[in-house]
Formats: structure tokens, C-alpha cells, sequence
């Protein structure tokens, strides 16, 4: 299992946020965590990716292991520029003042000196054709789905393997939508592992191969998402059937 999460026991102050969910994702995956608002999903993302307080909760028990190695002890920069993961955050936290161009570039501060960052501002560019049109726009300027490329498209600028995506359909245009998830299935295909969160469950678990549901901090069912789909506390709660 590339992803690992065992046990895991989380609490914001003495409040416990998750109790003690365990789930896995292997190597050039798509998998998602669905579940109502307040159901641990983001809390999931913040401790995998160890984000320090006041952001992230306390790890109480558990553990989270990539590649076998535990990643408890792992600072949050060490999961980035060592163990190519990148997330891209729920409302995007990109830097308004800031020309799209210099939100890409601020995502390349942990590379090796004199890395070429060339191909990588390619290849964001041919995923997302819009932020080529408005590379040198203040990001404040661009639509909410043409931010929401610019998070997805900084996460890629870190050469992460393994992208972490926290609500990326939150307030798009369905054509802005299917551009991104467009863009998300072709970076799959090139190899890389998505761990999704998403409202829409419909269209993530469209989108994903396997699926994990929360509810209130715990796993309540897991499967493929072809019979996630089916499932009747799926369909009930989610998928309005």
C-alpha cells in the first residue's frame, strides 16, 4: 500500500475529530473520501500532510504511513520537497496580489538550486490553457475556476507524486468543472496518485476508483466506486436516490 492510514485517532483541543479511521491508497490510484460538511474529511487531509497548528489537529493515536514509513514525525516542508506530496487546498490560499506566473513560482522554493522549472511551468500551462492566457494577471483577477486551477497547477509546480485535492469543484462553471476533472484524469493516466475530497459525490465517485465514506470521524463504508454507486446509504444520503 502506497498510503496508509491506521488507527487514526485526531482531536482539535479536547475535541475528537476523527476516531479511529483506517484506509489505504496504492500507487497510481484515484481515491475519495466523500461525507457531509464537518465529517473529518479535510481534518484527514491535515494530518496526512502534518500541517502544524493552528491548521492541522493533534495526532493522538494511529499512524500514517507512505510507503511503509511512518510519517508522524516528518515535518510538514520534508512531505513536500522529500515525499512528493502536494495538496491543494479547500478555498485555494493563493496569493491575490500576486501575477498567476508568481504563484507558480512561489511552489518551486524547495527545488534543488539551478533546477529547471521550465517543464514545469509547461506542462501546468497545457493542463490549464487559461492560466497561459493570463500568466501575468494579478490571480485576484481570474474567475473562482480559474483560481482553482492556479491551486492545482502550484501543487504540480512542487513535482509532487502524490496530489491531495480538497473540494477543487467548489463554485465552478460545469464547463470549468469538467475542465478540471478533465485535466485531473489525464494527470492519473500519466501515473499520478490523487486522493480526492468532494462534495459532489455523484461525480466523484464518477471520477475515482475507489471511494471511502465518513461520517461524524468515522468510516461508515468503502468499496469501488462502481458499487459505491449502489450502495443504498450512499445513494439515500448523497446521491438524492
Amino acid at each position: 500500500m502506497y498510503l496508509e492510514v491506521r488507527d487514526l485517532v485526531v482531536k482539535y483541543g479536547n475535541i475528537e475529530a476523527l476516531h479511529g479511521i483506517s484506509f489505504g491508497v496504492e500507487r497510481g490510484e484515484i481515491v475519495t473520501l466523500i461525507g457531509a460538511n464537518g465529517a473529518g474529511k479535510t481534518t484527514t487531509l491535515h494530518s496526512i500532510m502534518r500541517l502544524p497548528p493552528p491548521e492541522a489537529p493533534k495526532v493522538v493515536s494511529g499512524d500514517i504511513l507512505l510507503d511503509g514509513k511512518s510519517l508522524l514525525k516528518v515535518p510538514p516542508h520534508d512531505v513536500v520537497a522529500k515525499l512528493h506530496m502536494a495538496l491543494a487546498p479547500e478555498g485555494r490560499h493563493i496569493f491575490g496580489n500576486l501575477t498567476v506566473e508568481e504563484n507558480l513560482e512561489l511552489a518551486t522554493y524547495a527545488r534543488p538550486k539551478g533546477s529547471s522549472v521550465k517543464d514545469d511551468y509547461d506542462r501546468v500551462y497545457a493542463l490549464f490553457p487559461r492560466l497561459a492566457e493570463r500568466r501575468k494577471q494579478r490571480s485576484e483577477q481570474l474567475s473562482g475556476g480559474e483560481q482553482q486551477m492556479l491551486a492545482v497547477g502550484r501543487a504540480l509546480m512542487t513535482r509532487c507524486q502524490f496530489l491531495l485535492l480538497d473540494e477543487p469543484s467548489m463554485g465552478l462553471a460545469p464547463l470549468l468543472m469538467y475542465d478540471m476533472f478533465r485535466a485531473l484524469k489525464q494527470l492519473n493516466a500519466e501515473g499520478m496518485t490523487i486522493l480526492l475530497i468532494e462534495q459532489n459525490a455523484k461525480l466523484a465517485l464518477t471520477f475515482a476508483h475507489r471511494g471511502y465514506l465518513l461520517d461524524t470521524g468515522e468510516i461508515v463504508t468503502s468499496g469501488p466506486c462502481a458499487e459505491l454507486m449502489h450502495d443504498p446509504v450512499v445513494k439515500k444520503a448523497y446521491l438524492g436516490g
